[in-house]
């Protein structure tokens, strides 16, 4: 299993690229996906799920 394996499948059913989450969550995306490569804190996904939220509905807004 992948590190933060819940989150990649999240982007991957939102049908986002991972520099659009980075961009929401306010990370460049070379640092999101260096971030994503050991186990994020509950807290730290809970944001992440949420910027995924965000980025799309600016996705379908656009």
């Amino acid at each position: 299993m992948e590190n933060n394996e819940d989150v990649r499948n999240a982007i991957k059913e939102a049908k986002l690229k991972q520099w659009q989450v980075a961009d929401m969550y306010g990370l460049s995306e070379g640092n999101f996906s260096r971030m994503l490569r050991k186990e994020l804190p509950l807290k730290k996904k809970q944001k992440i799920f949420a910027a995924i939220k965000k980025a799309k509905k600016e996705s379908r807004n656009n």
